[in-house]
């Protein structure tokens, strides 16, 4: 083999290279192109899960809400349950001492 035909050989393989490359290159692009329908469903997807997390905040915001109204009213319920059991406390003691002084007047 002189030095021509070393040089065609080398040139050929290298071609063949070239080819081989830039097909496996347009093979590859050609199984992983994302299609314009896909990158609307893409968009819709993102829409819709831009939707979902702004509910989402919405319902934690209202639930904050609701759970502070309700503890506010259960302090209230609470609060007036005391005062309600004071004030029977306080009937139930008037009522002895009276019931004890009517004892008192019938025996005496």
């Amino acid at each position: 083999m002189n030095r021509i035909e070393f040089i065609i050989a080398t040139a050929i393989i290298l071609f063949v290279a070239f080819l081989l490359g830039w097909f496996s290159y347009w093979l590859i692009h050609r199984f992983t192109r994302v299609s314009q329908a896909d990158i609307g469903e893409l968009d819709k997807m993102a829409q819709a899960l831009h939707e979902a997390e702004e509910t989402r905040d919405q319902a934690i915001t209202y639930i904050q809400q609701r759970e502070a109204e309700m503890t506010n009213q259960l302090t209230q319920t609470e609060a007036e349950l005391s005062a309600a059991m004071e004030g029977l406390r306080a009937a139930r003691q008037e009522a002895e001492e009276l019931r004890g002084y009517i004892e008192r007047q019938n025996n005496g």
